[in-house]
């Protein structure tokens, strides 16, 4: 004869079955999040390794900064120390120039020429004076520009003088100053063209 099991027998399959499913759904939970903590925790790890490394960086950053800082301000003061030697080199080779000057324009100024001013502007002398004759004006420029120290000198206005029934002109005039170096420079590059 035929036996029949009358025992719900499937369902006790499903139900151990599925207690099965759950254990291994809740052991894979377990195992997911473990491996998620210990993940979790290397990464932390390492982005604390890896801040540590930065700062450790931007001090040196800070620190190189600090020291591009002090070689700008070196190098300022250097700058500043090397304009300071040139112009005390160029006044200490000037200073037999300027007597020159004075000497050439004490030469140059003709008797009945008296000058009132004399200022000069890099190569530029400004000349006021007065003169008893238009004569001697242009004898004084004459004798300027023959020297060696000077060339092209212009005069920029002349008045005539009317205080005191006295005879005369008021007069200023520009002329360049040169050295006779420079001269004999600027020939020999003419004469190489």
């Amino acid at each position: 004869m035929a036996r029949i099991n009358l025992l719900p027998w499937r369902e006790e399959r499903r139900e151990e079955r599925k207690k099965q499913f759950i254990t291994m759904l809740m052991a894979f939970a377990f195992a997911g999040c473990g491996v998620i903590f210990v993940a979790d925790g290397y990464v932390s790890d390492m982005l604390i390794h890896q801040q540590g490394r930065n700062q450790l960086i931007q001090n040196e950053i800070n620190r190189l900064n600090g020291r591009i800082k002090e070689i700008d301000e070196l190098k300022k003061k250097r700058a500043e120390l090397l304009d300071r030697m040139e112009v005390i080199e160029s006044l200490q080779g000037n200073r037999p120039i300027i007597v020159r000057i004075f000497d050439g324009i004490a030469r140059a100024v003709p008797d009945g020429v008296y000058l009132t001013a004399v200022e000069m502007e890099k190569t530029e002398l400004s000349i006021s004076g007065v003169a008893e004759s238009n004569t001697q004006v242009s004898a004084f420029m004459r004798q300027l520009d023959a020297s060696e120290w000077f060339e092209s000198p212009n005069l920029t206005a002349v008045n005539a003088l009317d205080d005191d029934g006295r005879d005369g002109s008021k007069f200023e005039m520009t002329v360049q100053q040169t050295s006779p170096k420079a001269q004999d420079e600027d020939e020999k590059k003419r004469g190489k063209k």
